[in-house]
């Protein structure tokens, strides 16, 4: 990394990397249960700390890899072979020994409609404000899955604790893009105006199809058929956007085989073009062109003549910039249901690659098919898919290189 562009730390120290992801989601050994006559799993990297980092990766192969920042609470009975799984991936992962406790672990069930039951089964070890590191406080994007009030403490600690670190050349950090998903428990009618009340504070909110329901008090499914209905997905969006007009965050419902929905505001955007040959800037007007100051001898047509005008008397043309907004439903990349060997962790990872496609300024369209890769490969099997290189050395996920099927899939969306 060139060290030139190396944020520093409050102490006048160079952070090691650049830092692209963070996310503040748990580390979790899973254990996985599945219908008759399919076995379970036990020791299986998971939670949403894992599975996030698992997408922002993919997307960052060495020496990228370590612009992926997540924590790990290493507790006395954490695998050996967990942890040379967690550091092949050669991510700018936080691992803490914790010996006087147990890893945290989880329980999972599935029902026949992939429908998700979970339940800790040993202590769980939460993370705050306070865990992250200099280095990882610079990110540039921060996953968080937590309840609406906690989202807000976290997002207004993050963003004390980044007001002591600057730039080499001591210019304050950029904004970073705040990543919520909502955790499923509180996706309730009652916690709506929570929701809402967070919504000013972030740049993403995804919930999945079934928690978006929850704070709408519907099941979010078609009564015909069943299945995910893309109408409710959409009215619901509508009905968040429309409670908050003049913010700028953005929804992103992650639906499962429908894919993801992603619905923003629009606005408008006013700018002055100055005439031909003259300097946009900085030329004062003349104080009688300022508003205010009005006086009951004003020549008020005279007024409006001079605010429409530029210094040399020519006519400063108006433009508007229209944002039209997003309303688009992108696909999942996977078609063939056989495909989906286990859909646990997948929108995690979803988010992973759709925060770090952001952080690294792709659109919020293009981010979402980041995504949706990410998504694709997190679910081919149970756990993480496999780690590998092709016969030119270059890095592959269960044989597939990351950049070809994102080529493929950029094919059949019409991207440019």
């Amino acid at each position: 990394m060139d060290t030139q562009h190396a944020p520093k730390t409050e102490n006048g120290g160079e952070a090691s990397h650049e830092i692209d992801f963070v996310t503040l989601g748990m580390f979790i050994i899973d254990e996985i249960e599945y219908l008759p006559p399919t076995p379970p799993v036990r020791d299986i990297l998971g939670g949403a700390g894992a599975y996030s980092a698992l997408g922002a990766r993919l997307f960052s192969p060495p020496p990228l890899s370590g612009s992926v920042g997540w924590i790990i609470d290493k507790g006395s009975d954490f695998p050996a072979a967990l942890e040379d799984l967690v550091l092949a991936w050669e991510t700018s992962v936080l691992m803490r020994p914790t010996p006087e406790r147990l890893t945290t672990r989880g329980w999972n069930g599935y029902d026949e409609h992939q429908n998700r039951a979970f339940r800790y089964t040993t202590p769980k070890k939460r993370l705050t404000a306070e865990d992250l590191t200099p280095e990882l406080l610079t990110s540039r994007s921060f996953h968080l899955i937590c309840s609406p009030s906690r989202c807000r403490e976290l997002v207004t600690e993050i963003k004390a604790r980044r007001s002591g670190l600057s730039n080499p050349d001591g210019t304050g950090l950029p904004k970073p893009i705040f990543i919520w998903e909502p955790v499923p428990d509180l996706c309730t009618p009652d916690e709506l105006l929570n929701c809402t009340n967070t919504l000013p504070l972030i740049d993403i909110i995804s919930p999945n199809h079934s928690e978006l329901a929850g704070f709408m008090g519907d099941s979010g499914l078609d009564p015909d058929t069943g299945e995910i209905s893309t109408k409710a997905v959409e009215r619901a969006c509508e009905q968040l956007l429309g409670s908050m007009p003049l913010q700028s965050f953005a929804i992103v419902v992650r639906a499962s085989e429908k894919g993801c929905y992603l619905a923003r505001n629009g606005g408008r955007k006013r700018k002055v073009r100055p005439a031909a040959g003259q300097r946009s800037s900085s030329s004062k007007k003349p104080s009688s062109l300022l508003h205010g100051g009005l006086r009951p001898d004003t020549d008020m047509e005279a007024l409006f003549a001079g605010l429409l005008q530029d210094p040399e008397g020519s006519i400063a043309r108006e433009e508007i910039e229209v944002d039209p907004g997003v309303e688009r439903w992108i696909p999942a990349f996977h078609t063939d249901p056989q495909r989906v060997v286990d859909p646990t962790g997948g929108g995690n990872t979803f988010l992973g690659g759709l925060a770090v496609a952001l952080a690294r300024g792709k659109s919020l369209e293009e981010a979402a098919a980041w995504g949706s890769i990410a998504a694709s490969f997190a679910i081919e099997q149970v756990g993480t898919p496999v780690l590998g290189r092709d016969e030119d050395g270059r890095e592959t996920w269960n044989g597939v290189k990351v950049d070809d099927r994102f080529e493929e899939f950029k094919t059949r969306l019409a991207f440019s």
